[in-house]
C-alpha cells in the first residue's frame, strides 16, 4: 500500500452515527513473537467498527508477513504503512497520522486486550468533553520472577496513586488530575501505557503529537498535555494486557542514561504551571526560575557556612 502523511477521512457508513469509526493503531518493530497474539486480540473485538494501522519501522524478521496473513482472516480493514526508523515516538505519531477514525487504540506488538476492551471505553467517550479514556490492565510474563512481582505490586494499581481524589468508574476533568500534591511523585505515569488508553483523534490536532525526542515518557507526558483541555475516563476493569519481558523498550531504556526527566519538568514549568497543586509549582520555580533559582543557592550557601 502506498505511504501518505496526509489524514485520511473517514467515509460515512451507516453505522458510523452509532459506532464511529475506531482506529487499532499498531507501531512495529521485529514484532514476530508476539505479534500474533496481538493481532488476535484486535480482531475478536465486539466493538463492530474498526480498522487497524500498522506502522512498520523496517522490521527484518516475519513481522509484516505475519500481519498480511491476517487480511485473510477478518473483515476488519487492515492497512499496512512502512516507516523509516526514527525513534518509537516517530513511529506512533505515524500510525495515527495514517489513521482514518475518530477515535485511536493503541495496541502494541507485545501485549494484548480483551474482547469487550474497546467497547467498554468507547461508552465513556459518549461525553464529547472526554478526550482520553483508560482501563486497569493485567500483566503478561513468561515466568513470575521476584523483579517482576516487585514490579506488578508497585505498577500494578497506578490509579490509586492520586491523593486528593479517588479515581473510580467515570469521568473527571482533566484539571483535577494535574492539580493532585501528588503529580510529580513517583510513579510518574499514574494512567498507564498506550495499549490501555483510548484517545479522541481531536486531542492531535488540539495539542499535538507524542513528543519524539522523548524516549521513556512519552506517553505520561502526552496524557497529561491531554489534561487542560478534556475530561478524562476511567474503565475500573482490566481490560488490556501488558507483557513484561527484558527486550522491552522501557526496560532497555532503563539500563542507560536518558535525560526525559528534566525534559518533562521543563515542559511541565513552561506549560502545566498553573494548573498544578502550590506544592509542585513550588518545586518548579526551585528549578526553573531565575529569581527561586537565586534564593535555593542563596539558602545553600548559608547552610554551607
Amino acid at each position: 500500500m502506498v505511504n501518505s502523511l496526509i489524514r485520511h477521512i473517514s467515509p460515512y457508513t451507516p453505522m458510523s452515527n452509532k459506532y464511529p469509526l475506531v482506529s487499532i493503531c499498531i507501531p512495529t518493530y521485529n514484532g514476530e513473537a508476539y505479534i500474533e497474539e496481538a493481532l488476535t486480540s484486535a480482531i475478536e473485538q465486539d466493538y463492530p467498527n474498526l480498522e487497524i494501522i500498522v506502522s512498520d519501522d523496517d522490521s527484518k524478521d516475519n513481522t509484516v508477513a505475519i500481519v498480511k496473513s491476517y487480511e485473510e482472516k477478518t473483515n476488519i480493514p487492515i492497512h499496512i504503512y512502512r516507516h523509516q526508523p526514527k525513534g518509537i515516538g516517530a513511529n506512533w505519531n505515524h500510525a495515527v497520522r495514517q489513521s482514518n477514525g475518530e477515535f485511536i487504540k493503541f495496541l502494541f506488538q507485545d501485549d494484548a486486550l480483551n474482547p469487550q476492551c474497546i467497547s467498554k471505553m468507547m461508552t465513556l467517550m459518549n461525553n464529547p468533553k472526554v478526550g482520553l479514556v483508560y482501563c486497569k490492565r493485567d500483566f503478561i510474563y513468561k515466568e513470575l520472577t521476584p523483579k517482576l512481582e516487585d514490579f506488578i505490586s508497585y505498577y500494578g494499581e497506578l490509579h490509586q496513586y492520586w491523593e486528593d481524589f479517588k479515581v473510580t468508574q467515570g469521568v473527571l476533568d482533566g484539571k483535577q488530575y494535574l492539580k493532585d500534591r501528588q503529580f510529580l511523585n513517583s510513579p510518574k505515569n499514574k494512567i498507564g501505557e498506550p495499549t490501555n488508553v483510548l484517545l479522541r483523534t481531536s486531542c492531535f490536532e488540539r495539542v499535538g503529537y507524542f513528543d519524539e525526542v522523548l524516549q521513556q515518557v512519552l506517553d505520561s507526558d502526552y496524557w497529561y498535555r491531554v489534561m487542560p483541555y478534556y475530561h478524562i475516563g476511567f474503565v475500573n476493569e482490566s481490560l488490556a494486557h501488558f507483557r513484561l519481558h527484558d527486550q522491552q523498550a522501557s526496560s532497555v531504556n532503563k539500563q542507560r542514561e536518558i535525560p526525559d526527566k528534566d525534559l518533562v519538568y521543563r515542559r511541565y514549568y513552561k506549560h502545566l504551571l498553573r494548573y498544578l497543586h502550590p506544592k509542585n509549582k513550588l518545586k518548579l520555580l526551585k528549578l526553573y526560575h531565575p529569581f527561586f533559582k537565586f534564593l535555593v543557592k542563596i539558602k545553600r550557601g548559608f547552610y554551607a557556612k
